[in-house]
């Protein structure tokens, strides 16, 4: 796998240099939680292949063949959970990057509407990320599947693919998203991994996994990082697990949480 490097950027992280990435999200707490967010599962588009035959793989081993969601996860599952996130961890193909929002703390006059709100936010994270890994090269492109965004606007989809179009053609002059395209998330197992390791970092900010089998599948991930728990954003830089806490200082609301640095069980390239 290529990466490419930069001397001169501030986190000294690689960044994965595929050219075509497909990427896969998901949304939890848009009902009336204390906190929304965004997840995204990044692989190179030509390894989507690999991605379903190791998610058959585990659900073969574990004989699990309900949809993969986190809530799901329960005594029966709760061993194959634990096993999925194990794989995404040791696979340098595999990425999350997340996207948490408190509610209240963004400055409502740049949004009609909370509607508004959450479709600009998802196209923040689609629109930051693909700039970050872009890198400035012209010759990356990436297509995204989302599970339907819950929105009264029947294309919130298509507005959000073109804010996020937007705002890449302003930073970079050219536009390397090629489709946001939205799929049902029972026949998609990118959006459904995306759904569990989005579940498993929202449900430590929202303070609801209460069972002994989510509490085993989140403190999992949180392992993974190095972290005792998930209550808390990480670098920039940080591209194999990447939790993003959006903070408008223009608000004058407190930072609700410290960043922390990464210490991945297996280590990336």
């Amino acid at each position: 796998m290529e990466f490419i490097t930069d001397e001169n950027r501030s986190d000294e992280l690689a960044v994965p240099g595929h050219k075509n990435f497909l990427v896969y999200c998901d949304e939890s707490g848009i009902d009336g939680q204390r906190y929304y967010g965004f997840g995204s599962l990044w692989m190179p588009w030509e390894r989507r292949g690999d991605f379903c035959a190791l998610v058959r793989r585990l659900r073969e081993a574990h004989r699990y063949m309900d949809e993969i969601k986190w809530q799901h996860v329960n005594r029966r599952s709760a061993a194959f959970y634990v096993d999925l996130v194990d794989t995404f961890f040791s696979k340098t193909w595999l990425m999350f990057h997340a996207l948490v929002v408190r509610k209240g703390y963004t400055d409502a006059q740049f949004h009609r509407d909370f509607d508004e709100e959450k479709r600009k936010r998802f196209a923040m994270l689609v629109g930051k990320k693909i700039q970050y890994f872009s890198d400035g090269r012209v010759d990356k492109s990436y297509h995204v599947r989302v599970d339907p965004l819950p929105s009264r606007y029947a294309k919130a989809d298509q507005a959000a693919f073109k804010i996020a179009g937007a705002t890449l053609k302003k930073t970079l002059g050219i536009v390397p998203l090629k489709s946001l395209i939205t799929r049902d998330s029972r026949a998609t197992p990118g959006i459904q991994v995306s759904d569990l390791l989005l579940g498993a970092l929202m449900s430590e900010w929202q303070g609801t996994a209460s069972s002994e089998h989510k509490l085993r599948v989140r403190a999992t991930v949180a392992g993974m990082l190095g972290w005792p728990d998930l209550r808390a954003d990480t670098h920039p830089g940080e591209w194999k697990f990447n939790a993003w806490y959006f903070y408008d200082p223009s608000t004058r609301m407190k930072r609700e949480v410290k960043t922390r640095p990464v210490t991945l069980k297996y280590a990336m390239p």
